[in-house]
This record gives C-alpha cells, sequence and structure tokens, in this order.
C-alpha cells in the first residue's frame, strides 16, 4: 500500500486538467497503443468531449513512476456534472487543483474545492497555464488561499502545497519561472511527497465500493472502485450488498487493474487498490462487494438531489419513425432507464399518460444525454425544463442558482438589466482593466431561455458561470414571453417565395427546400403573439410572369437551431423534436382547429 498514490484532478471546465493527464501519461513513458500515440486531450475519448473540449465522464488511469503506482482519476469540471465528481472523489486520497494563471478560481473550482475539502483530501495545488501572456500567478495564489479560507480549510488543508506548470508544454516547478523548467516531474514528487499513502488492512475482510459502471461487449456489467479493505483475487466468490441491504454471492468473471488506459487482468490486488471486477450483473454505483464470509457494508454514495427537470415522450409527429432507429415507447424507456446505472445524479418516473419524467442537475446535464440517445439512434420529444420545487416547512422551495459572469465594462449594463427583470439580486461588483465582475444570486427558472441572450448583448465577450446556491421562496410575477413562434400554416417542403413573404415577420429557423409539417415553429415572431404563416406558398405562374420574376429580393440566413438553443427557446406548449438527423420545434397541438373541435365533441 506504501507504493500506491490515489490522486483526482479537479478543476474548472477548460483549465487544464485533460491536457495535464496527457502531460503525465507521456512524460512516465506509459505505453498508450498506436492509435493514442500521436493524439491530444488522450483521456477526453468520447466524442461529445472532443467536440465541446469539456470532460463529461470521469476516467481512470494509471501511472508507474519509480516503484511507486500513482492511479489518476480525471473528473469533469463542469457542476452539471457534480454526480461524477462527488463519487470519484471517494476513490482519492488527494487532489490536484488546477487553477488558471490568467483567471483564478471559478465557481466550479469552487464546487469541487468543497467536496474535496469535505472529504479531508490532501489537495496540491497548481497554478497552470502560466505561458499565458496576462498571467498573474501571485493574484491568483491569493485568491486560491482565499477560497480555502472561505470554504472552511483548517490549517493543515490551508498549508498547501504550490506548483507552477505549463501543461501544454510539459513543464512544471515550484517557481513561476519556465525558463528554468524542465519536465513534468515536479507534479510526481509533489504527489509522492504529499498525497497519502490510502488507509485500509490486507488481512481484514474484502470491502469494496463500486464507484463507476460501465458495459462490456464480452464481460457484461464492469464495475470500477476502490478496495477499503481486504484482498480480491480472480475467480472469487464475493458478496454484493444492494442498496436496500439484499446480500447475494456472485463468482467474479474478471478481475482487473489499470496499467496506463488500459485494463489489464490480474490475479489479484489488496487494500488501497483500484481494480475493475466484472460477473455481478446487477450492481449500481455506490453499492459494496464484500468477503463471502463476513460480508460488512461500506456507508452507501450519497448525491446531491436534481433542480431541473424535462418531459421525454414518444415522437407522435407527422414525420415520426423516418429518421430514427429506435422510436418505441419499449426502446425509449429502456434506454433511459440503463442511463440511471451509470449517472448517479439523473432521476427517471414513468408518468400515468406513458410518458418519462427525467431529472437532472441541470440543462447541460439533460442536454448532453439527449444528444448522446439522438446520436445513437433513438427518435422521441422533449419538453421545456423545468424547475423542481420543494415543500419545506410548509412553504413551496424553488431552486436558485449563483451567477458569475465577466462582461466588457460596455456591455454591463444591459447584462444587470435583464437579470435583475429576472428576479436576479446582485451580490458583488468589481472591475478591473476594464472588465466588471459581478456575481448574482438568480431562481434557477430565471436563467431558462438566458444563455443566448447574454451571449447576443455581450456580442460574444461575455463569461457565465452558474452553480446551485439553495432553496429559497419563489418571487412570482413571472414575465410571458417577449417574442412568439411563427406556425407553419401546411405540411409540405418550404420554398424560396414563402420564405421571402414571411421573413419580415420575425427570424427564420430554415430555409428552402426543408419539409415542414402543420404545427411546426419555423421562426420567431417579432411580437409576442403565435403567428400562423405558409411558408410553402408557391408563385403562381402565368402568361405575363416566369418563374425567375422577383428573384432579387434578399433572403436573410435563417438561425440554425441547435439543440441547446432550441431547448432554451421553446415555451410551455410546445416540444422539441429530436431525431439522429433533425432538431425541430413544434407545438404540442399541431391543428388548434380541430383540438377545439374534439373537445366539443364536433365531428366534420
Amino acid at each position: 500500500m506504501n507504493q500506491i498514490r490515489n490522486v483526482a484532478i479537479i478543476a474548472h471546465v477548460d483549465h487544464g486538467k485533460t491536457t495535464l493527464v496527457d502531460a503525465l501519461l507521456r512524460q512516465s513513458k506509459t505505453h498508450l497503443g498506436k492509435e493514442l500515440a500521436d493524439s491530444d486531450l488522450i483521456m477526453d475519448s468520447n466524442e461529445l468531449e472532443r467536440e465541446r473540449g469539456i470532460t463529461i465522464f470521469s476516467k481512470n488511469a494509471a501511472i508507474q513512476w519509480g516503484d511507486t503506482k500513482i492511479n489518476i482519476i480525471d473528473t469533469p469540471g463542469h457542476a452539471d456534472f457534480g454526480g461524477e465528481v462527488e463519487r470519484v472523489l471517494t476513490m482519492a486520497d488527494g487532489c490536484l487543483l488546477l487553477v488558471d494563471a490568467k483567471e483564478g478560481p471559478m465557481p466550479q473550482t469552487r464546487f469541487v474545492l468543497k467536496k474535496a475539502l469535505a472529504m479531508k483530501l490532501k489537495t496540491i495545488v497548481v497554478i497552470n497555464k502560466i505561458d499565458k501572456a496576462d498571467a498573474r500567478c501571485n493574484v491568483v495564489l491569493n485568491k486560491t488561499f482565499d477560497l480555502f479560507i472561505e470554504l472552511g480549510a483548517d490549517d493543515a488543508a490551508a498549508d498547501f502545497p504550490v506548483i507552477y506548470a505549463s501543461a501544454k508544454q510539459g513543464k512544471a516547478g515550484l517557481e513561476a519561472n519556465l525558463n528554468t523548467m524542465q519536465n513534468i516531474t515536479p507534479i510526481f514528487e509533489a504527489i509522492i511527497q504529499h498525497v497519502p499513502a490510502p488507509t485500509g488492512d490486507a488481512s481484514q475482510p474484502l470491502q469494496l465500493l463500486a464507484s463507476n459502471i460501465t458495459a462490456d461487449n464480452f464481460k457484461g456489467r464492469v464495475a470500477t472502485g476502490r478496495i477499503y479493505n481486504g484482498t480480491i483475487q480472480a475467480g472469487q466468490t464475493v458478496t454484493h450488498i444492494n442498496r436496500q441491504g439484499v446480500q447475494k454471492n456472485y463468482r467474479l468473471v474478471s478481475l482487473m487493474t489499470f496499467h496506463g488506459l488500459q485494463r489489464i487482468e490480474a490475479d489479484q490486488a489488496s487494500a488501497g487498490d483500484i481494480v475493475a471486477v466484472a460477473g455481478i450483473p446487477d450492481i449500481t454505483i455506490g453499492e459494496t462487494l464484500a468477503d463471502a464470509q463476513h460480508p460488512q457494508a461500506l456507508p452507501l454514495l450519497s448525491i446531491e438531489e436534481p433542480t431541473v427537470k424535462m418531459t421525454f415522450t414518444v415522437n407522435n409527429s407527422p414525420l415520426a419513425g423516418k429518421e430514427g432507429d429506435f422510436s418505441t415507447s419499449r426502446q425509449i424507456r429502456e434506454r433511459l432507464y440503463k442511463e440511471l446505472e451509470t449517472d448517479m445524479a439523473l432521476r427517471v418516473e414513468d408518468d400515468l399518460n406513458g410518458d418519462w419524467t427525467v431529472s437532472g442537475r441541470g440543462e447541460l446535464h439533460l442536454a448532453i444525454l439527449i444528444e448522446r440517445m439522438r446520436r445513437e439512434g433513438y427518435e422521441f420529444q422533449v419538453s421545456r425544463p423545468k424547475v423542481i420545487t420543494r415543500i419545506i416547512d410548509g412553504k413551496t422551495l424553488t431552486p436558485y442558482e449563483r451567477v458569475y459572469i465577466e462582461v466588457p465594462e460596455e456591455h454591463s449594463g444591459v447584462v444587470i438589466q435583464k437579470l435583475g427583470s429576472r428576479h436576479g439580486t446582485m451580490q458583488d461588483m468589481t472591475s478591473d482593466n476594464g472588465l466588471v465582475f459581478l456575481e448574482f444570486v438568480i431562481p434557477t427558472l430565471g436563467l431558462f431561455g438566458y444563455r443566448s441572450e447574454f451571449l447576443t448583448d455581450t456580442r460574444g465577450l461575455g463569461i457565465i458561470n452558474t452553480m446551485f446556491h439553495d432553496y429559497l421562496p419563489d418571487p412570482g410575477n413571472w414575465p410571458d414571453r417577449d417574442q412568439g413562434s411563427l406556425v407553419a400554416h401546411e405540411s409540405g417542403t418550404t420554398n424560396m417565395y414563402g420564405l421571402l413573404n414571411v421573413q419580415d415577420r420575425g427570424v427564420l429557423f430554415i430555409g428552402p427546400a426543408v419539409t415542414v409539417y402543420k404545427g411546426q415553429v419555423v421562426g420567431q415572431h417579432s411580437r409576442p403573439n403565435d403567428l400562423s404563416v405558409n411558408v410553402c406558398k408557391t408563385k403562381q405562374l402565368s402568361n405575363m410572369r416566369s418563374k425567375g420574376d422577383g428573384t432579387s429580393e434578399h433572403f436573410k440566413s435563417p438561425r440554425l437551431m441547435g439543440l441547446e438553443d432550441a431547448l432554451e427557446y421553446i415555451g410551455d406548449d410546445e416540444l422539441v423534436e429530436v431525431t439522429p438527423k433533425n432538431i425541430r420545434i413544434r407545438k404540442m397541438v399541431l391543428d388548434k382547429v380541430d383540438e377545439r373541435r374534439k373537445q366539443l365533441g364536433i365531428t366534420s
């Protein structure tokens, strides 16, 4: 056990966690395999992670440095994936806290550090990106120390070691001077010196806590976790203790340890190590594998409750079933419940009408799930996100977010005005070199649909970060949407002639030659009410007019709506239709006249 170190790498989004892991893997001469040898962001293996440049799923790697095996756990930085952070920190004895040398501690830095301090993990601060032209290492170090004190760190935790690094260049040192740095070795030395060896007793009965679940085509369900006590051997019979305390015995099909990014078969492993086991068909995150003779459960992992929910429904639009491989109720339900096995922060409930209420930590958390399902070939519809309220002492409370904004001074006024109109309360405001730093507390509901407005108002120069604050009374008196929707009047294919007639009514979401159906939202109206428009209208030809007449009129480029744009845009009476090929917005009731007739019992 003295030859093992378990270290988590935690930081705010885009502060360089994954780049640092790349440097650690390469300089330790870890064998990466042919396909990874020349790639960057080795740990971000998922397609969505590479596209967005963020870590979504935590991953394990193991590095041999001298006689010491260092198990590294890469964690997400976004608060919406806090469920991942909370559970993987249970595998670690210490952590590297990365802080950007220019930006300093950010909202998610606070979030992940709070979790690490609560678990009494030894923290090494790495001030990264010191090669930036506007790096300010001393200011950032002081801010980081203030953050430790603010979060209630004791004397031992506040006396943290500091390493300066440029992960991109693969260099680190004890002083903020790139010229004196040779390689990344100082980080390895700090880990071995400051992170304690894992506690536990190899002579005690086995106790292993499952912290991650993955699927393998050949081995089935694979549980990754840390051995707290005892030894585990390949082929051993173990007792699985589930969340209800029910015990069942199983024989291990496979026992694997980590080497680099690979899982390799092992004969045995003992307390302190992180292993992956297969052969337990129904194990879930947070449950215990124990010795068959003396089974004893470890404490279950508790995760913060979700704050946002959506309704998922089977696609029932006129184009249903034409673009997806999996569109039935049974297939969608199986996929949603399968996600619960690996995502502890997610909740899924069956509704009485055959729909599903899916709850998560934020809009991004649910949007990533929707995007993954879409890429897997699923076709379905989702409603507008709603906040999850709680009743405490007879009062209905709603979730609030703490919002941190960095914006150029000339755009600060419109940001303050917009957040004020959404019931935001300013907590702090400072300015520095033409930048204004704002801190607000605002109901989660007030942030719905604001990010796209924020980017427009700040010309793309603003930075906005949010994290959960508390449950407080709902201020009520929420304003209606400023702008309604342009709704297709009939089904068909959009025509340039019809689009040109409509484009002055608002902002279009689609261009010509696109298949639409009656009730589909094709744009945003410039006024608060919805407007029925005919985008399929064609030009009537006659002896006096030819098809080419009138084509000189300019057609404005449509605003293409991605998944997150659509989720932010829709109102309470609209749905987002999600298929592998398209994202469409539609009205819940496609034909209001027919719906009214049905309600009145009128048959034509």
